[in-house]
């Protein structure tokens, strides 16, 4: 009879999250902090793209209901192996793809998200103050069906952070 021991889900630490203005709009600019279960890095090599969403929601409070919802983005890099290249690709939103010689590059698009805008320019009403929180999730939606089934049962497929909240306060740039 083999026994396997029940192992804990990977944990992800948000290591800094901060939102900034730009030209552009608002940027995320945020740090991520774990380590890819053997099982992951296996589905990988083995031609298993892996999905990696990172969310972050801003709601500004007010004294007289709940608080509004003003934005919610959700980005997803998607992590997998061309075996003919001997390569790593990664694209953002299902976007330009992108080759690297090594996992570990590759998951830097997951680890440090480029400054991502979350919020267009004139979408939040300058002086105010926000609640932002941020959130990074192995993402199972994206799964073959046939691989899901299985991914469900173990461990090294539930893969989450906890929310990282914080307050921002918009300003004009």
């Amino acid at each position: 009879m083999l026994i396997c021991p029940q192992t804990q889900a990977a944990e992800v630490e948000i290591t800094s999250a901060r939102i900034e203005t730009s030209d552009e709009g608002y940027k995320l600019s945020a740090s991520f902090a774990f380590e890819l279960s053997h099982g992951l890095v296996d589905a990988i090599s083995k031609e298993i793209p892996i999905s990696f969403t990172t969310e972050v929601e801003l709601t500004r409070p007010r004294w007289y209901w709940f608080d509004e919802k003003t934005i919610r983005a959700v980005q997803t890099v998607r992590i997998g192996y061309n075996p003919w290249t001997r390569q790593y690709t990664a694209s953002i939103n299902n976007g330009l793809q992108q080759s690297f010689p090594t996992l570990e590059e590759a998951m830097a698009l997951v680890l440090r998200p480029r400054r991502w805008v979350v919020a267009d320019k004139g979408t939040l009403t300058n002086g105010a103050v926000y609640n932002v929180a941020v959130k990074l999730k192995l993402d199972l939606s994206y799964l073959p069906k046939t691989f899901l089934i299985t991914s469900i049962n173990n461990s090294d497929w539930r893969f989450s952070s906890d929310w990282k909240r914080f307050t921002f306060k918009a300003e004009d740039k």
